[in-house]
């Protein structure tokens, strides 16, 4: 088996496939079209299958360190009623770990001290992929062309070696929601750990850092490239009656700082994760709504379960077909239940289908509850060793 990888994408999953790959010897080159990293976004939640990833990677206790566990909170109703408590502590002993907050540019840094030296490359577009012989694979780039072993696509949900490999998938749909998020520029007292608010047809929530700031994002249903000349104004119009913290993070932010996106999902899953040699991974393989904070986390399972098969199989074919039997299965399964969660959640708008859920979740046992988010939480991770 030949041990030279190409990994299209420096994102969380592209630098935690390359640092896979890199533990079971192989040497590996990752592409980033970005001429700089600006270590750009706002927060993201880690669940146990995140960090039992992390761990086998062996970056596990530098994420923990710099980040802050979620043992309290929940999710409310805008006038500040409580319709599910978060019990921390019994998640953590049901599963070794809270669930634990961190920005997104730190988890990025982090990983990156993981990699080899010199094994990053900015401000490089991938022109074109293809398999030129029975075990190589060309990655051109401009003027310049790579061979490898392997190429890894993990260049998100718009992901250019998706549509060129599979040229008859539909690619990303618009979910129905838009997200506006940031980071606030000091500590805000939030009282709870994280947070959800469902009103009708809008969510606001927060993550809570170990520094004392916290993000906040606002999912809005509207129409697809809806935009608002002064964001903060716009939110603060909208959520001016919700309870207290929603303001108070709104006020702790800087203009520029508020980041907005589309949500974009690849509603028709993949018929495979692998073509030839060529391997999709995280969003390039199954981009899901973020209802469940699952997005990160299935990439990292991805990277983990595609190092772990390449180092325990004796050829990439074989290690692929494996990967392809592991991944898809769970990965798709989970991105319906988090497109599945956002409609009995922020997507609702009619007063009645409102209510009826809010009874619901109010009468939920804190147990069943718990059950539910292991279904998604519980994952052992293979070894790399």
């Amino acid at each position: 088996m030949g041990n030279t990888a190409v990994v299209v994408g420096g994102g969380i999953g592209g630098l935690a496939a390359a640092i896979g790959l890199h533990r079971i010897g192989w040497d590996v080159t990752i592409l980033e079209r970005s001429p700089v990293l600006e270590d750009a976004g706002a927060g993201i939640s880690l669940a146990a299958n995140g960090l039992r990833a992390l761990d086998e990677l062996g970056v596990g206790g530098a994420v923990r360190d710099a980040s802050r566990g979620q043992y309290t909170g929940g999710t409310r109703t805008p006038r500040g009623g409580w319709l599910t408590r978060m019990d921390g502590s019994a998640l953590e002993k049901a599963v070794g770990t809270p669930i634990m907050g961190i920005p997104r540019s730190t988890l990025h840094r982090l990983l990156r001290k993981h990699l080899p030296a010199g094994s990053l490359e900015v401000d490089t577009e991938v022109t074109a992929v293809e398999q030129v012989g029975p075990g190589t694979v060309r990655v051109d780039c401009g003027t310049t062309a790579l061979e490898a072993d392997l190429v890894v696509a993990a260049d998100g949900i718009g992901s250019a070696v998706r549509s060129r490999v599979l040229p008859g998938h539909p690619g990303p749909v618009y979910s129905g929601s838009t997200v506006l998020r940031a980071i606030t520029e000091h500590a805000v007292d939030v009282r709870a750990d994280f947070e959800l608010t469902w009103g009708r047809g809008a969510e606001f929530g927060h993550i809570a850092f170990l520094d004392g700031r916290a993000e906040w994002h606002a999912v809005l249903s509207l129409p697809a490239g809806t935009r608002f000349a002064d964001p903060l104004t716009e939110l603060r119009r909208r959520f001016r009656t919700w309870h207290d913290p929603v303001l108070a993070l709104l006020d702790a932010t800087r203009p520029e700082a508020v980041l907005h996106h589309d949500v974009n999902e690849l509603r028709a899953p993949l018929p495979a994760y692998t073509v030839g040699r060529i391997a999709l991974l995280g969003d390039a393989a199954h981009a899901m709504t973020p209802n469940l904070g699952q997005g990160a986390c299935q990439a990292l399972e991805d990277a983990v379960t595609l190092a772990a098969a390449l180092g325990a199989e004796s050829t990439v074919e074989a290690a692929l077909a494996r990967y392809d039997a592991e991944r898809r299965p769970r990965s798709q399964a989970v991105a319906g239940a988090a497109r599945q969660a956002g409609r009995m959640g922020q997507r609702l708008s009619h007063p009645l289908a409102v209510a009826l859920r809010n009874t619901a979740m109010r009468l939920t046992p804190s147990r069943a509850a718990t059950r539910m988010i292991l279904r998604h939480h519980v994952w052992v991770p293979p070894s790399l060793n």
